[in-house]
């Protein structure tokens, strides 16, 4: 016998399985090597282009170079030289052109003065460290789900916007002739 609540269940895994993940870019970013490998290894289980920076500069000048696609998410860790995860994503939040990209921090920091902080510098997620991989994989299946629907809204609003444009130039013309 089915319920509706099995019904709601295979609803949802639905929405997971049309939700395509190989159209997406993960940054991962972390001064330490060892981090970098562990975090792209766990991230092979998703279709994802992962890319690499290894200190907050080298990230900010990525994501400015413009040669690649801009991230879909960032794995961001807080502890780095040069520029701080905090700062990272700071300068990232406060821009208008990168603010929607989610970033998840990857820390072995869990003070709730660090969390604090990374709230407050716009920070979507933690995950801590050492990183569990089932929890890192659902946390970042979730944040790029939420980064397609938000596009998706996007085009939706920017589509409606020009046919109601549309629809006042046709009114205005009406109502010249």
């Amino acid at each position: 016998m089915n319920n509706g609540a099995d019904t709601n269940k295979v609803e949802a895994r639905q929405d997971e399985v049309d939700f395509d993940l190989s159209q997406s870019r993960i940054l991962i970013v972390d001064d330490n090597e060892q981090n970098v490998e562990l975090l792209q290894a766990y991230l092979d289980a998703l279709p994802c282009e992962v890319d690499v920076a290894y200190d907050g500069v080298e990230a900010i000048e990525f994501i400015e170079d413009g040669e690649k696609a801009l991230p879909d998410l960032i794995l961001l860790d807080i502890m780095m030289p040069k520029m701080s995860g905090f700062e990272v994503c700071r300068k990232l939040k406060d821009d208008p052109a990168t603010r929607s990209i989610p970033i998840m921090m990857v820390t072995a920091l869990n003070e709730l003065g660090d969390i604090e902080r990374g709230v407050e510098s716009g920070t979507d997620d933690f995950v801590t460290k050492p990183v569990n991989k089932l929890e890192l994989l659902t946390r970042v299946k979730s944040l790029l789900r939420v980064r397609h629907l938000k596009r998706e809204l996007d085009r939706t609003e920017a589509y409606i916007k020009n046919l109601q444009r549309e629809a006042e130039d046709d009114q205005m013309q009406d109502d010249a002739e």
